[in-house]
């Protein structure tokens, strides 16, 4: 056993057939120290024309005292008209809004509920046009511009402003979905069935079928996910298929045909147990989606951005498919504790990386993560709080402190185990960690005394451990200490940006002509660095070189995002007019946050008016989440 520091409170074991947990999130106002739901199931009709979901949710909750105690869940912006628990209709009252956690449902029981029973409480619930979680798109926001498509996303706390819930990770329960609607629906669990077909009810319309779909597997609330649109699939692997748009679908295949196995045979020759979805699928979404991806079980949402023709960007799926076993198998019980999700998810996904391009690659991609961590402590403040591995979220939006911190430092805090142990010695910690919290929800103090439990009876690993310093793990802000990367893919790249450092601070071309055959061999990713490491001279350059270096290398042409949004980043920094408008024309057309946040505060530096102009052109495009990130990025609070 080990103790957690005060401010936090670990799972109590009070009965040995009852496991209670008491708070240790303090992002949610359910009271899932009294109540834990059990199961999940939902019967929501999709209503393309009033851009709601509407119908019901049953929740199954097993009581954790003998105390008559109400039920309080969470809820954001929801239109409720009744409850009922146990077939009887019950008491209820949407308190008043506590920002940003939304407005706490609290429910009466009729009776006392004895410890260990079960009660169900149907709720008659509709979102409303202020749900966070869900992004409508017109038809003309789609590809073929002929049906809409709406499309959720419910990490971190937004679950709750689509139905009533525990919405906390540290809550985990069964879903069963069904879901009416005129075009085809995908949700987080394996589809069971379209049936019961209505009718349309006007001309014009549509008629309707139920999709209905089961999680047989325990997830967390923020794994709810559901999206619905003009949809088409195709095989791409043995247990795997892809979806998307009719249009894109050939595309799409063609570039996830074959890619997915190999990933999934690698992962399971790491970790244990072996894959638990029955199905790996990947949903390619419109670009307004705010992500990389999503690992929402069964069907892993993506960008479209991976689609780049060249497969240079497929390792994001690797990134997701990892998470079937780190944040969907194994939780992070709080987001304080969110590295636990990400830090895992991207060293297993640099893990996969090695199996199958050589160890070579999952170093360069260790390099990569290091200038993304940088410049999210650059941004934060090297003392900010939300650059510790553990942060502290009481009264906090977690949305505000997304980064690339729990990723990268969450990471570098693994990778040093590896070192410190021995890779071989710590290969055999991975799979009991997996194996022994499986379908649990667990805390940093959780992996801490599991590492040193499995060890504890060999000498060598529990000296390393023991001396080991914890706390500066856990809470020191900052960047970690670098490791020695292998730089055999790098160092072409560092050259040629130290000769455009040299060429622009001589100006003089009589020692270097930039000439397409520099980059002559280079995987996409390798000008990622190489540019990565030009933005660090970058404001030196003049309009001028800024053009000639875009030319040369044909930045000014790719498809390749990775590639494009660090070429046109360079622009901006060097004031580069050249690149205000394609900088401008890419925010406008994509909605992934890890490019659109940087690139608006860029162009905001540049061409202020620019800036809020596209982004008020653009701003209905943007899932919620995104746009309000990016109006606290160009105005703080006062858009808020």
């Amino acid at each position: 056993m080990h103790r957690a520091p005060a401010a936090m409170v670990t799972s109590t074991a009070v009965d040995p057939n009852i496991e209670i947990k008491t708070p240790r999130d303090p992002n949610t106002l359910a009271n899932y120290h009294n109540y834990v739901t059990k199961h999940t199931s939902v019967d929501f009709e999709i209503d393309f024309e009033k851009k709601r979901l509407a119908g019901r949710v049953v929740l199954r909750l097993e009581s954790a005292t003998d105390e008559k105690v109400d039920v309080v869940l969470d809820s954001s912006f929801l239109d409720i008209s009744s409850v009922k628990v146990d077939g009887q209709d019950a008491k209820f009252k949407v308190g008043g809004r506590i920002e940003p956690y939304g407005a706490p449902l609290t429910i009466t029981p009729p009776s006392a509920v004895t410890k260990g029973k079960t009660i169900e409480i149907e709720i008659a619930v509709a979102t409303t046009d202020k749900c966070t979680a869900l992004q409508w798109l017109t038809p003309a926001q789609t590809s073929n511009k002929k049906h809409p498509y709406m499309f959720s996303q419910c990490q971190a706390i937004h679950a709750r402003s689509v139905f009533p819930c525990q919405d906390t990770p540290d809550v985990k329960s069964t879903f069963s979905f069904a879901l009416r609607s005129p075009l085809p629906v995908l949700a987080s669990g394996l589809p069971t069935g379209a049936t019961d077909y209505h009718p349309p009810k006007k001309d014009g319309q549509s008629g309707t079928l139920k999709y209905t779909f089961e999680q047989p597997v325990a997830i967390t609330s923020y794994l709810f996910a559901v999206a619905s649109g003009d949809l088409a699939s195709a095989s791409v692997g043995p247990r795997s298929t892809v979806w998307s748009g009719p249009e894109e679908l050939l595309d799409c295949q063609s570039e996830l045909e074959g890619e997915i196995e190999p990933f999934m045979n690698a992962i399971e020759a790491i970790v244990r147990p072996t894959y638990q979805w029955t199905q790996y699928n990947v949903l390619i979404l419109p670009p307004s989606f705010p992500y990389g991806g999503m690992e929402n079980p069964v069907w892993t949402y993506a960008t479209p951005l991976i689609i780049s023709g060249d497969k240079q960007n497929v390792d994001v799926i690797a990134h997701e498919l990892s998470h079937s076993w780190s944040g969907n198998l194994v939780s992070a019980a709080s987001w304080e504790h969110f590295w636990l999700n990400e830090g895992w998810t991207t060293y297993l996904e640099r893990r996969i990386q090695g199996a199958i391009h050589g160890e070579e690659h999952r170093h360069f991609s260790a390099i990569i993560g290091w200038k993304a961590l940088e410049g999210s402590v650059e941004q934060y403040g090297a003392d900010h709080p939300y650059t510790k591995l553990i942060v502290d979220l009481k009264g906090q939006d977690p949305d505000d402190a997304f980064s690339s911190i729990p990723y990268e430092k969450g990471f570098h805090a693994l990778y040093a185990f590896e070192r410190l142990l021995g890779k071989e010695m710590w290969d055999s910690f991975i799979p009991h960690y997996f194996d022994t919290f499986k379908f649990k929800s667990v805390d940093s103090y959780d992996f801490k005394s599991c590492l040193i439990d499995f060890f504890a009876k060999d000498e060598e690993a529990n000296k390393k451990l023991s001396d080991f310093d914890w706390d500066k793990l856990f809470y020191t802000p900052g960047l970690p200490p670098k490791p020695d990367f292998d730089q055999t893919m790098v160092k072409s790249c560092y050259e040629l940006a130290d000769k455009w450092e040299y060429l622009i601070s001589a100006n003089s071309s009589d020692h270097f002509k930039p000439h397409s055959s520099d980059i002559k061999g280079w995987v996409a990713n390798q000008s990622v660095v190489f540019l990565e490491k030009v933005q660090g001279f970058a404001e030196k350059f003049t309009p001028e070189q800024i053009h000639l270096l875009g030319h040369t290398y044909g930045y000014t042409e790719t498809q390749n995002i990775e590639v494009l949004s660090r070429y046109l980043s360079a622009g901006l920094m060097a004031k580069a007019p050249e690149t205000y408008q394609p900088s401008a024309d890419l925010v406008g057309r994509i909605g992934r946050m890890k490019f659109v946040r940087p690139m608006y505060r860029l162009l905001e530096k540049a061409d202020r008016e620019l800036a809020i102009k596209t982004f008020e052109q653009n701003k209905d495009f943007y899932h919620p989440i995104c746009r309000q990130m990016v109006e606290k990025d160009l105005f703080g609070e006062e858009k808020k």
